[in-house]
């Protein structure tokens, strides 16, 4: 796809989200309200590797203990749906999820278990992303998302096209749910973030895709909310995604958005992408239905620069 054909078809960027993406440091995209209590709804650092930067963001929200409890049994979803190498940046960064793991286990989880139901076949996205290497030197458990005994049916009381569906059991058993997407643009739904993210722990995505992507998105926000979402935007897919073509798609942003509600996080890592997040349309209505704050400006924003 030609440059002015992603702009052409992408959401409308804003100016000061498009003035943060040609270098004006990531803090100045974000309004930030001042909290008295010293309580942080989200943090949002540059500057840093993927590990170091969620160093700080845990540093921000008090550690991860705030999240995780002794033996407990955290479920890790990043993106790893596409077989291609980290520089392609259509899959979570691996030393993210590496660093998010660590994190975890000195909290004293139980068990740390990542999977992805794929696009591409598993096994070899799982190898050629760099996250299965980087789960087993940290301690943690990879698991396959491809086998459908493994999916069990819910009911979306709150859906509007999603009436049920069929999520991996790891999810629904897990003690604590931590959602990492890797910030990029998708050819359907404008961006891919957390909450689209969670197409990933569902069987049948296809069924999303005929009967409203957007809405559906929103459906099943309402279904699990993570403990966590970790947004990863060390290297941003601009165009071509959600699986890019070569490294010429991507930007080197060396960013990270953190915050335990899904829709904060959304919203701030479209502003970085430098989309308004009122246009990206899931955003919007996972609000409406109570799933989390899309305005930045009512929220305590620690901005973090390295």
């Amino acid at each position: 796809m030609e440059r002015r054909d992603f702009l052409k078809h992408s959401v409308t960027m804003t100016a000061a989200a498009a003035a943060a993406l040609n270098g004006i440091p990531v803090s100045k995209a974000f309004a930030q309200a001042p909290s008295a209590s010293g309580k942080v709804d989200l943090a949002a650092i540059q500057g840093g590797e993927p590990g170091i930067m969620f160093d700080k963001a845990m540093e921000a929200f008090g550690g991860m203990k705030q999240f995780v409890k002794p033996n407990q049994k955290v479920v890790i979803k990043p993106n790893i749906g596409w077989d291609t190498p980290v520089e392609r940046a259509a899959n979570t960064h691996p030393e993210l999820v590496s660093r998010i793991i660590k994190h975890c286990l000195d909290a004293g989880a139980k068990e740390v278990v990542v999977f992805d139901h794929t696009c591409d076949r598993w096994k070899r996205t799982y190898e050629s992303s760099g996250i299965e290497a980087a789960v087993k030197g940290a301690g943690g458990m990879m698991a396959p998302g491809h086998v459908d005994r493994h999916y069990a049916p819910v009911d979306v009381p709150q859906g509007v096209k999603l009436k049920k569906a069929q999520v991996h059991e790891l999810v629904l058993e897990a003690d604590v749910f931590i959602n990492v997407p890797v910030l990029k643009h998708h050819g359907g739904a404008g961006l891919t973030i957390g909450l689209k993210n969670n197409m990933g722990i569902v069987w049948d995505r296809g069924d999303w895709h005929r009967n409203g992507l957007h809405q559906c998105i929103a459906d099943f926000s309402t279904v699990r909310k993570p403990d966590l979402t970790v947004v990863d935007a060390y290297r941003m897919l601009m165009r071509n995604g959600p699986r890019g073509v070569s490294e010429n798609d991507t930007a080197l942003r060396k960013a990270q958005i953190v915050s335990p509600d899904p829709v904060a996080a959304d919203a701030a890592a479209a502003k970085l992408f430098g989309t308004d997040p009122a246009q990206v349309s899931y955003i919007r209505m996972a609000q409406e239905k109570g799933v989390g704050v899309m305005d930045l400006s009512t929220l305590a924003i620690q901005r973090i620069r390295i």
